[in-house]
């Protein structure tokens, strides 16, 4: 199988989990020299152009973390347009354009949501990670 790295930019690999909220940019390459490759079918699914990810073919790409969500995606190329936040000033992924749009919607950066479910006041209740369903905890007070 072909090897897929997701690395920040800045190569600074030490306590890498995710892309850092303040540095959005990153970088991705799929290696398919030693590999069959991805499969048309599939490659399509996943949004790449199959002649890129063919059999022997090296793929490579400037990538951005969204900042309302964990997804990371792929730059389009020839633009420097992505989804952005007026609110945040920084890039959003498409679902999250998307979900801005619901009248439900609550503007909340990915590191707000991270912030309100590790404090334990706050429980992810359903929904998706662009539109979230936050619940209060309840408190056993008694």
């Amino acid at each position: 199988m072909g090897k897929t790295i997701l690395k920040p930019q800045n190569n600074d690999t030490s306590g890498f989990d995710f892309p850092s909220v303040t540095k959005q940019a990153g970088y991705l390459h799929v290696d398919h020299r030693q590999s069959p490759g991805i499969p048309a079918d599939i490659a399509l699914q996943m949004g790449y152009d199959p002649a890129l990810v063919a059999e022997g073919k090296v793929f490579e790409a400037d990538t951005l973390a969204c900042c309302h969500c964990p997804s990371v995606f792929i730059k389009k190329k020839g633009t420097d347009m992505a989804g952005r936040c007026t609110k945040c000033n920084a890039y959003v992924c498409d679902a999250c354009v998307i979900a801005a749009k619901d009248p439900t919607y609550v503007h909340r950066s990915r590191q707000e949501l991270i912030d309100m479910i590790r404090s334990g006041k706050w429980v992810f209740d359903g929904g998706t990670m662009s539109l979230p369903i936050l619940k209060r905890k309840e408190t056993t007070d008694g």
